[in-house]
């Protein structure tokens, strides 16, 4: 049977809330907690630190801590614009996008596991994990390199990166060493699959460079839910070969091109009220433009294809536009005024989760057909019984989602 680990994908330090949720699992007998850098900027794991400081060292060597290296975003993508000699070789960079590089070259891994562990405030990190290093072959892909060519050279740069992943388990910095891959659960067919099948002898390899006396490669990380069930070949393969699987996405699934949350949430009981009270407030000249905004989000609350898609739109488009329009009033009370914004956009994410959930009971019905119980029920259950899966990676962002995913053990 599967076991829970917390994933923190979108956990901050700054939100005390987080934090609380951190330790309420730690404290309800979770046993691996998995994050990465790149996760709110380092944010995530400052997080699980300050979580950790309230417990003892005997309670700290129970939880599993898996982080990852890959991407430069965010600082770290700074850090390498100001200085690029932390990668050695520029050629081992994959300049995916303006705001997105990837590199799994042994110097940034070096010193990516330094600044992680500084993070944590730990001196070893139980397990590391390549993080999607696929970007290469996206990248040599739109570059137009043969497939065999830009599989080749995906091989030596994982096999160079597992040299120094077992340098770093011989200097005692990690105990073991992974990889995390969205690659591992498209169709082999794809040009985008990343063949796993030899990656252990490229594990015995890099031992057997280093002088260790056997690999210390045991962990995949891929997405596996009940929409996307390509990854259970790769999880029977790692079983096999007695590596162990960690399966995130549990809850967020791609179907038919299209992304679904695998929850059912509830109606918000006070929306009606925030939207009125807030309209109210809005209805004059200087603030016209507000009100219009709202009665366009009240009408489009069931357009979202799911609540990810409503997350982007309100960083990128709705909150520019208050922003916007409170700059230009001179209302005496705006603090007053960004309360009701606040406590609005709460209740209206709610409606649209609300909203998305009925779609996805319709448009996946068959999915759900012989399970009675709530989506994420269903969702949870299905990767549970999953032999090949050792691991669920579950996004507890508040104490009550740690309260009502850990009930599911059974």
């Amino acid at each position: 049977m599967s076991n829970f680990a917390f994933g923190t994908y979108r956990i901050s330090d700054i939100n005390l809330e987080h934090i609380t949720a951190l330790k309420e699992a730690i404290k309800a007998g979770i046993t691996m907690i998995d994050t990465s850098p790149n996760y709110m900027d380092g944010g995530a794991e400052r997080a699980i630190a300050l979580a950790f400081r309230e417990f003892d060292e005997n309670k700290r060597d129970e939880i599993e801590i898996v982080s990852k290296f890959g991407y430069l975003q965010g600082t770290n993508l700074l850090n390498y614009k100001e200085n690029p000699s932390i990668i050695q070789n520029e050629d081992e960079v994959v300049k995916y996008s303006d705001n997105c590089y990837h590199s799994i070259a042994k110097s940034f891994m070096h010193e990516q596991l330094s600044a992680s562990l500084d993070r944590l405030e730990m001196k070893r990190l139980d397990c590391y994990l390549i993080h999607n290093p696929e970007y290469y072959l996206l990248d040599a892909i739109n570059r137009g390199i043969s497939k065999d060519e830009r599989l080749d050279e995906m091989y030596r740069r994982l096999q160079e990166a597992f040299v120094g992943l077992e340098e770093e388990v011989k200097s005692g910095r990690i105990g073991s060493y992974g990889i995390s891959s969205n690659s591992f659960s498209v169709p082999q067919s794809s040009d985008e699959f990343l063949p796993y099948e030899d990656l252990t002898a490229l594990a015995y390899n890099a031992a057997m460079i280093v002088g260790n006396n056997t690999h210390s490669f045991t962990t995949i990380e891929l997405p596996i839910n009940m929409l996307e069930q390509e990854g259970l070949k790769c999880a029977s393969w790692a079983k096999e070969s007695g590596l162990r699987v960690l399966a995130n996405r549990p809850l967020n699934a791609k179907y038919n091109n299209l992304m679904y949350r695998l929850a059912d949430y509830d109606e918000s009981k006070d929306y009606y009220n925030c939207l009125n009270e807030l309209m109210e407030v809005c209805e004059n000249m200087a603030l016209k433009p507000l009100y219009n905004l709202l009665e366009q989000l009240d009408a489009s609350r069931h357009k979202f294809g799911w609540i990810g898609d409503y997350d982007l739109f309100l960083f990128s488009q709705i909150v520019p536009h208050m922003k916007k329009t409170l700059e230009k009033t001179k209302e005496s009370d705006t603090q007053a005024i960004l309360n009701l914004i606040e406590i609005f956009l709460t209740e209206y994410r709610k409606m649209v989760a609300y909203e998305c959930s009925k779609r996805t009971r319709v448009e996946l019905k068959e999915f759900f057909k012989e399970c009675n119980a709530s989506i994420q029920e269903c969702a949870i259950n299905f990767l549970i019984n999953r032999e090949s899966v050792d691991y669920i990676l579950v996004g507890m962002r508040k104490p009550s989602y740690v309260h009502e995913i850990l009930s599911l053990r059974q």
